[in-house]
C-alpha cells in the first residue's frame, strides 16, 4: 500500500529541523510521547548526514481479529539514513520501518525541503506478506506510521 504524507514545520528552517531529527534525546522523547516503551536510540554520523535507528515496543492499534496474530504490542525498528544538504539546503533519507518478528515493513524516503516553512514529506510502500490478512493490515500500519510522524512533527514544532 502506498503511503504519501506531507507535514509542515512552522517558523524555522531545514537545518534546525534536521538538528532535531538527528538528536538522540529528542527522538527518545518523541518515541516515548508516542506511546513507545523499551526505547533504544542510535544516531551515528554518516558522511554529511546521520543514520538514525529507533527500536521501540508499541501498543498494536489493530482490530481484534488481527491482534490475535500479532499480540497486544509490537516491536518496531525504524532506520533513517540521512544524506547531506542538497544544493537548495534540503535533505533526504532512505527510511525503513520493520515490525520485528512479523512479515511487515515499509520502505521509502523522507525529504526535508526549504519553503516558506520547512516541509517534511514521507513516501513509501507498506507491505504485509500474510495471505488473506495482509491487505487488511497494511492500512493499519500506514495509520500507525503517519500518527508516529505526526507526533514527531508536533513535538518538533513545540521545541522549535
Amino acid at each position: 500500500m502506498r503511503l504519501s504524507e506531507t507535514f509542515t514545520y512552522s517558523n524555522t528552517d531545514v537545518e534546525s529541523v534536521y538538528a532535531l531529527v538527528s538528536d538522540a534525546a529528542f527522538r527518545e522523547e518523541a518515541a516515548a510521547k508516542g506511546g513507545g516503551t523499551e526505547i533504544e536510540i542510535s544516531v551515528e554520523p554518516n558522511g554529511d548526514g546521520h543514520t538514525v535507528v529507533i527500536v521501540r515496543s508499541q501498543t498494536a492499534e489493530m482490530p481484534d481479529a488481527i491482534k490475535k496474530f500479532v499480540g497486544n504490542t509490537v516491536k518496531v525498528k525504524q532506520t533513517e539514513t540521512w544524506g547531506g544538504p542538497d544544493g537548495n539546503g534540503g535533505r533526504s533519507a532512505d527510511i525503513k520501518f520493520t515490525v520485528i518478528g512479523q512479515p511487515a515493513e515499509m520502505l521509502g524516503t523522507a525529504t526535508l525541503t526549504e519553503a516558506d516553512d520547512p516541509v517534511f514529506t514521507l513516501e513509501g510502500d507498506v507491505k504485509v506478506n500474510v495471505p488473506f490478512f495482509g491487505k487488511k493490515i497494511e492500512p493499519e500500519i500506514v495509520r500507525a506510521i503517519v500518527a508516529g510522524v505526526r507526533n514527531d512533527v508536533d513535538l518538533g514544532n513545540e521545541r522549535l
